[in-house]
This record gives structure tokens, C-alpha cells and sequence, in this order.
């Protein structure tokens, strides 16, 4: 008789309660935000506030979280990006606990955008209204300084909601190509792996 190689699948837990929150909240406030625009200022601001908020948390969280929420857990290297990518061009899957290679990019660039669209907004709101963490900028800058960042703000926002759309996109892929619900793991905190076992044959 010799060992066999063979996978077997296991229910982890992933996600803790604190990123799925994060998650949800992070983008439903966006959804908030990007509807209204400027028609009702207040609850822009307030949405505009949580995301803020939600950042600086995420930013801690991943230094000091949980595995699979720690920034260095999804850190992937050039090559595995591009492996990864090459077998979702192959329509291929491939296991991976956490975040896959292509996902933890789009990670990292969402939440850079979104650091990028809150300082816009913050900036626009002190130019415009003089309140908030810059409000010294409305005697300090002019028209220009405004247009610069509203469209800045503008165009954030509408390359955010570009990614978040290509993002929803490849979890549906991942999904079907892993065969388990991605979005329903988000709010569960579990997935299904794969994990190697011997067998004796």
C-alpha cells in the first residue's frame, strides 16, 4: 500500500465580525454618499464622515487584526498576480483562504481611492463651507483651488464606483469558479477550502 494524496473540503472561519461590519457599512455609506451627491449636504457629510471613520479603523485593523485582515496575510508578490490572473483569463480556480492575489489588489486600490475621495471631499467641504479639519482653506484658496478639487472629488468617486463594479464582478467569477458563495462568506465570516490529506491505498 502507498500514500495518496487527495483534498478534502473544511469550513473556516475567515472574516471576523469586525471586517464584515467594516465591509457592509464601508459600502453602503459610499453607496449613500454617491447617490445623493449634493442634494441633501448633510447626510453626504455624514456618509462622507463614516467612510473616513472606516478607513482609519481599517487601517489599524490591518496591522493589528485578525488573520486574513492583516495586510501583510494578502500581500502578494508580482508573479503570483499574475499567475492568478492568467488562470482566471483560463477560467481556472484556485484555493485560497483569504483574499486572492487579484483580489488584495483590488483591495489596496479601493481603499487608497477611497483615502484619496475622503481628503478631496474634507478639502471641498473646507473650501466651500469653511468648516471641518480645512476649513482655514476657504480665505486661503481661490475659484480654481475649488473647481480642482470638486472635480477631483468628482472624479473619484466615479472611478470608485467603476472599480466597485469590476470588484463585485470577480467575486461572482471567483464564486463560480470555486463553486461557493463569496458574498454570503462576507457575511457569514466562512468559507469552504481545500485542504490536502494522505490516503492509503
Amino acid at each position: 500500500m502507498r500514500p495518496m494524496q487527495a483534498n478534502r473540503h473544511t469550513t473556516i472561519t475567515v472574516w471576523d465580525p469586525l471586517i464584515r461590519i467594516f465591509h457592509w457599512l464601508l459600502a453602503s455609506s459610499f453607496v449613500i454618499a454617491y447617490v445623493i451627491e449634493d442634494e441633501r449636504l448633510n447626510l453626504h457629510l455624514l456618509a462622507g464622515s463614516i467612510i473616513a471613520g472606516l478607513l482609519l479603523f481599517r487601517l489599524s485593523w490591518g496591522f493589528i487584526g485578525t488573520p486574513f485582515s492583516r495586510f501583510r496575510d494578502f500581500l502578494y508578490s508580482v508573479a503570483e498576480i499574475r499567475i492568478h490572473l492568467s488562470g482566471l483569463l483560463r477560467l481556472s480556480a484556485s484555493s485560497h483562504p483569504g483574499h486572492t492575489p487579484a483580489g488584495s489588489v483590488m483591495i489596496f486600490i479601493l481603499l487608497a481611492s477611497l483615502a484619496l475621495l475622503s481628503i478631496s471631499g474634507i478639502a471641498l467641504y473646507g473650501i466651500e463651507q469653511g468648516h471641518g479639519p480645512l476649513g482655514f482653506l476657504t480665505e486661503a484658496a481661490g475659484l480654481e483651488t475649488m473647481y480642482f478639487f470638486k472635480a477631483a472629488h468628482r472624479l473619484l468617486a466615479d472611478s470608485i464606483a467603476i472599480l466597485i463594479a469590476l470588484h463585485i464582478g470577480g467575486v461572482l467569477l471567483e464564486s463560480i469558479l470555486q463553486k461557493q458563495n463569496l458574498t454570503l462568506a462576507m457575511i457569514t465570516g466562512r468559507k469552504n477550502i481545500q485542504q490536502p490529506t494522505k490516503e492509503v491505498i
